[in-house]
């Protein structure tokens, strides 16, 4: 049982939701915070936080579908999607409401799992994304996305590639990336992530945010890196007065991958908004 486990102790597993299996990461005892990664990305990249968590809360990281150890199936890539499977694993946990993290893509997800449904959510720290993005910003992330699907010839070429890709991520974080990220293949190693997945991914996020966050009724903190380039500053201004009752977090100098970038103010946030 979870009450036996130590707060450190790290379980991977993969759980069946009924509409698609999910592979997960859990850590801690305590109530239920759910952990939801960017696109390309997957659930390691939030141990950091996770350990630093785990001694207040049941911290679990999920793959979500399409990426990671998780199901790849052939369509169902909208936001209602990836929210009606967070509502299906909170429901399998059997562990009372959760707390959602999210980033990026995975921030999307929990806004709009806590906005369709409120009573399997208890708040959502949503960090760089929001509504509002302009086209320009989608079409340069979509075009990383469709170009991330290469082969490499071992880690070292992924950790070399990461590090051009996410410039201001530190070594350790990238090392996670490219530790958990890829798979052995015929000639080397290519990303875990379903590049068709990933495509039907990114067309989903242009979809319209701003009925979700006028919804939701939850408390939600947004997180914006202050150098984001996904999330400027005119489109959290717009969420702001959409929302002017949620609180907003602007990191100093953190880029749009924040948890990453930026840990150590990362987690003092997410405290911050929980303890209030």
């Amino acid at each position: 049982m979870a009450a036996d486990r130590p707060s450190d102790h790290l379980d991977s597993r993969r759980l069946d939701i009924g509409r698609i299996a999910l592979n997960v990461r859990e850590q801690g005892n305590g109530p239920l915070m759910l952990f939801f990664h960017g696109i390309t990305s997957n659930s390691a990249v939030f141990g950091p936080l996770m350990a630093k968590l785990s001694d207040r809360f049941t911290t679990i990281a999920v793959d979500q579908r399409g990426h990671g150890l998780s199901d790849k199936s052939e369509s169902g890539y909208e936001a209602d999607d990836y929210a009606d499977d967070i509502a299906g694993l909170i429901r399998v946990l059997d562990r009372g409401r959760a707390i959602l993290v999210g980033h990026s893509l995975g921030a999307r997800n929990s806004v709009t799992a806590a906005a369709k449904y409120p009573d399997l959510v208890r708040s959502v720290v949503a960090i760089d994304f929001t509504p509002y993005i302009e086209t320009e910003a989608f079409d340069a992330l979509e075009a990383r996305v469709n170009a991330g699907d290469q082969l490499f010839d071992n880690e070292a070429a992924i950790e070399a590639y990461l590090a051009g890709r996410y410039p201001n991520i530190p070594a350790d974080a990238i090392k996670i990336r490219a530790q958990s990220g890829y798979q052995p293949v015929e000639g080397g190693l290519r990303p875990l992530a379903s590049p068709a997945a990933m495509a039907q991914t990114a067309r989903g996020l242009r979809s319209d945010l701003a009925p979700a966050y006028r919804e939701v009724t939850k408390p939600v903190l947004i997180v914006r890196g202050e150098a984001s380039k996904l999330v400027s500053a005119a489109a959290l201004a717009k969420t702001s007065r959409l929302r002017p009752d949620l609180p907003v977090v602007v990191v100093p100098g953190a880029d749009h991958y924040v948890n990453e970038v930026s840990p150590e103010i990362s987690l003092k946030a997410i405290t911050n908004f929980i303890d209030a």
